[in-house]
């Protein structure tokens, strides 16, 4: 039968409420045995001719006390089963969230978004019927006929053995089917998450299909795959319906064929007329708790099928940062930052930085510039502890990042790409991420050292409301209150990787003021295309083909006539030309 030790593993309190679960179908179990023994007793006494008074009281006390034992089985498993269906569904969308967490942006390399949140939804929802119902089931299923085998034993050891014998023959067809539903629904889930990942891409770029004319190209494709997926519902739904038939063949059979063994028992002479009403009576709860599982199987058969991805979320490998005992290297300022002979490559053939080396000072401001491809957001990664070197290392305060927790990282760094994420909610709400004890005060300071201030107090101050992704500002309004959010972390190191990027030049211009302000007081780095932006930089790193080829200030690197000056130029004529801020990388 199918049981995942780990799955079970994975949310261990649920055991007691699951035993407990089938311990009151247990108890159930046996006030109906008691009661079809009294109704059996009452039929003989009829028979017999005799006095059925006290027969009668007693088998209305069994069949009240079968009734109530019933009414108890029902509610105490609905409460049960709620407990359980709470349990599952905390522990395992906390365990999601907590690797999710632990991954941080790497998250995407496990698995895409859609996916993730469709095995965290539906997918622990199927969970939670093959813990609540599915697996208290399977016990009781293997209880109950052994339960049954021995109270018919007494009455008819071979219609009690024969019964018996028959009950195999419905986990025998769930073997069977199991084999083949597993690949199915394998297929199942693998289009199901396929199918979602299609609709997110598509809804995020609805704007840029409707724009190009390819919306209806895309909504093809999306009819395609949903039809494929339609289909291979309709297979697993057939699986299912061709399984329950087997299934209640059996279970409908056996149930016949107690009721035979009992009159061919009784015309013998094996059994008297109550042991032959008892055989017919019970017979049927020989094979019921093997039928009801069978209904459950089909779901619990999904649930699996969701685990899978819900380990393979689970299981993705975290980037290890063993912690060393002592440190005698020499201690730069706990505010610097550097990278010393750093390699890198997502793939080993495929290096993406060698040997690269830079150095950030507190209290001003460092520039990486560089072509596309270069390996600036890299460093950037490998800076914020996202990345780890293949060989060199990463150093913030003379500590090194492969040395360092994740939240020791974040608490000394703060990333500002040019893609900053804004949660519905009000810019207090937004703002308050980043420091929960921030007060009015000092969330207006932040906002009027990001230019936007202004633009709030025009509208509901601190109460303005920010839509999903901050899709009521415009992008620079959005970045600058991204800019400000980061100033409220508060952090000794700030890394602005593409800050000012597709965004309208008077935003660009404040927040650029913004960073240069930042500079005096922190240790600042800015990965940037645009050179005029980090013109005043203390220092300039020019990155080309996964190395630094040039350093110095912009001056010196100007004199120079090399790399970075030939991207000058470039952009110089671009925007002679009228291209917006010379948006080009050579």
């Amino acid at each position: 039968m199918m049981v995942d030790k780990r799955l079970i593993g994975a949310v261990p309190q649920t055991r007691p409420y699951i035993l407990a679960s089938v311990a009151v179908r247990w108890c159930s179990l046996l006030a109906n045995i008691w009661m079809a023994f009294s109704i059996a007793g009452l039929l003989q006494a009829v028979f017999e001719g005799g006095p059925v008074e006290s027969v009668l009281v007693r088998a209305g006390i069994a069949m009240a006390v079968a009734a109530t034992c019933r009414f108890a089985d029902s509610y105490a498993g609905s409460l049960l089963g709620l407990r359980i269906s709470r349990m599952v569904k905390a522990t395992l969308r906390a365990r999601v969230i907590a690797k999710l967490l632990r991954l941080g942006p790497r998250y995407r390399d496990v698995a895409p978004t859609s996916e993730v949140v469709q095995v965290a939804s539906e997918g622990v929802e199927q969970l939670e019927t093959y813990f609540a119902q599915y697996l208290p089931q399977l016990l009781y299923a293997l209880l109950a006929p052994l339960t049954l085998f021995a109270a018919l034993s007494r009455t008819s050891l071979p219609a009690a053995a024969a019964l018996l014998a028959c009950v195999p023959l419905i986990p025998v067809s769930i073997v069977v089917v199991q084999r083949w539903a597993k690949r199915l629904l394998s297929r199942y889930w693998g289009q199901y998450t396929e199918l979602g990942d299609t609709f997110l891409e598509n809804l995020q770029g609805l704007t840029t299909l409707k724009i190009y004319r390819a919306d209806e190209f895309k909504q093809g494709e999306m009819n395609e795959r949903a039809e494929q997926f339609r289909r291979v519902t309709m297979r697993v739904l057939i699986m299912q319906l061709n399984s329950i038939s087997i299934m209640d063949l059996v279970a409908y059979g056996g149930a016949a064929v107690g009721c035979v063994l009992a009159l061919v028992a009784l015309r013998e002479g094996a059994v008297d007329v109550a042991g032959a009403t008892v055989i017919a009576l019970l017979s049927a709860e020989f094979f019921l708790p093997m039928r009801l599982l069978g209904s459950y199987f089909h779901i619990a058969m999904n649930g699996m099928a969701a685990s899978e991805k819900l380990f393979h979320i689970l299981d993705a490998p975290e980037i290890e940062r063993p912690r060393c005992a002592s440190d005698d290297r020499p201690r730069e300022s706990a505010r610097g930052l550097g990278l010393r002979g750093v390699d890198f490559s997502y793939e080993k053939e495929r290096p993406v930085l060698r040997s690269v080396s830079i150095e950030a000072a507190p209290g001003e401001l460092t520039a990486i510039v560089g072509p596309s491809g270069s390996g600036k957001s890299t460093v950037a990664g490998l800076c914020t502890g996202r990345l780890l070197p293949d060989a060199g290392e990463v150093a913030i305060g003379g500590s090194r990042v492969a040395e360092m927790s994740s939240d020791d990282v974040f608490r000394r760094v703060t990333y500002v790409g040019h893609q900053s994420y804004l949660f519905a909610g009000t810019v207090r709400e937004n703002l308050l991420m980043a420091n929960p004890e921030a007060s009015d005060e000092q969330m207006w300071a932040v906002l009027e050292r990001a230019r936007i201030d202004a633009f709030f107090r025009a509208d509901q101050g601190l109460d303005t409301p920010i839509a999903e992704r901050g899709s009521n500002l415009s992008g620079g309004q959005r970045q600058r209150l991204a800019i400000a959010r980061a100033i409220l972390h508060d952090t000794p190191i700030y890394i602005f990787d593409e800050a000012t990027s597709n965004i309208d030049v008077e935003s660009e211009d404040a927040i650029s003021r913004a960073i240069a302000e930042l500079a005096h007081e922190k240790t600042v780095v800015v990965i940037a295309h645009r050179l005029a932006n980090v013109a005043t930089a203390a220092q300039i790193y020019v990155m080309r083909d996964g190395g630094v080829v040039e350093r110095g200030t912009h001056g010196a690197l100007l004199d120079a006539h090399g790399v970075y000056a030939d991207m000058w130029s470039a952009q110089r004529e671009l925007e002679a030309a009228g291209v917006p801020n010379g948006n080009q990388e050579a």
